[in-house]
């Protein structure tokens, strides 16, 4: 029965050792001359000033919230256009349901300004 996915099996096999040889290899045979200058972050040319781990405002999360609220909106809307005629009033009160939450979370982003650019 699985026999068909034998080469699958052969060739992720093969991926893997053939993969963790190439790393083996690198790290016995690479140059290695570390120095305290090439371990220090880089920043284009200049030297790091602060943290290197700083909050975040609450803006990025907001927009990332925007963006994931219409990304999905978009991926269930496409099936439910494709088949909007064998889904009948069924598929147009669920996508209404679907469609209301949205803009639930819609108005959600809008009061707490993540339309407004400053």
């Amino acid at each position: 029965m699985f026999e068909q996915y034998y080469p699958i099996a052969v060739l992720v096999l093969l991926a893997t050792v053939l993969s963790i040889i190439v790393v083996f290899l690198s790290r016995i045979m690479g140059p290695r001359r570390p120095t305290p200058k090439k371990s220090a972050p880089y920043e284009s040319g200049m030297s790091p000033i602060g943290p290197a781990v700083r909050r975040l405002p609450i803006k990025f999360y907001l927009v990332a919230v925007l963006f994931i609220l219409f990304d999905i909106e978009v991926i269930f809307l496409l099936p439910y256009a494709t088949l909007v005629r064998e889904l009948g009033v069924y598929g147009l009160i669920a996508t209404g349901i679907f469609v209301f939450i949205l803009t639930i979370g819609l108005v959600y982003e809008w009061k707490k300004g993540a339309l407004d650019w400053e």
